[in-house]
């Protein structure tokens, strides 16, 4: 935010092109990436403990095995916590305020952070049901979530 030199604080001074919404897939999260593309979610499954991941990670974060495999998600999951954001000063949050900032429990087990879409921040309790829809960001198709019904 703003770093601190001395006794005074320096003000930080964005340029205009810099986005704060777009993936940087490496050849790691390609696949993932490619199957939001394609309108499907991915998980990461360890083949050790059995359990579920979400963001995908290269190793297991609960026993940390590295034999992990990509699983499709059934896109189901439920509202865990959320706010209503009105303002944000990265590009380009700024000209979608305001949104709705969620975390939801997927179906599978883990939790994930995203969006809320098509959806009223009042309409909105925890444990209701939502499901994967992406939205199109300069080229990528990012995975957020809308009340099931």
């Amino acid at each position: 935010m703003v770093p601190r030199r001395g006794d005074r604080t320096v003000p930080v001074t964005l340029p205009a092109t810099v986005r704060f919404d777009l993936p940087e897939p490496d050849a790691f999260t390609r696949p993932y990436w490619d199957a939001a593309a394609d309108g499907t979610l991915l998980l990461r499954r360890c083949r050790a403990c059995e359990r579920a991941h979400h963001y995908p990670r290269e190793f297991c974060p609960h026993c940390w095995s590295e034999d992990v495999a990509w699983e499709r998600a059934s896109g189901r999951a439920v509202l865990y916590t959320w706010s209503v954001v009105h303002r944000n000063d990265l590009p380009p949050f700024g000209t979608r305020t305001p949104y709705v900032a969620a975390v939801v429990d997927l179906a599978e087990g883990p939790r994930m952070m995203t969006e809320i879409v098509d959806a009223d921040g009042d309409d909105l309790r925890a444990g209701m049901p939502l499901e994967v829809t992406f939205r199109q960001v300069e080229g990528f198709s990012v995975p957020v979530f809308r009340s099931r019904t």
